[in-house]
């Protein structure tokens, strides 16, 4: 269950879920893989929450957005 970033607050960044997971993913994969952190401090120990709070701040975007 995902208690922060709320659902509410990244579906106003995307309407879609299918396009928040793919992108929430895609980070989490980044991350994964030594990608360096975009925010300079997390709730969330695990890699996917991660890239959900880099949503919700607005530092990673959908490409054409």
């Amino acid at each position: 269950m995902i208690l922060y970033p709320s659902v509410d607050k990244l579906l106003k960044k995307d309407n879609s879920r299918y396009s928040l997971v793919m992108l929430a993913s895609k980070r989490a994969h980044e991350l994964d893989d030594g990608a360096s952190e975009l925010l300079p401090k997390y709730n969330s120990v695990k890699n996917v929450g991660k890239a959900l709070e880099e949503i919700e701040a607005g530092k990673v975007i959908l490409d054409g957005e």
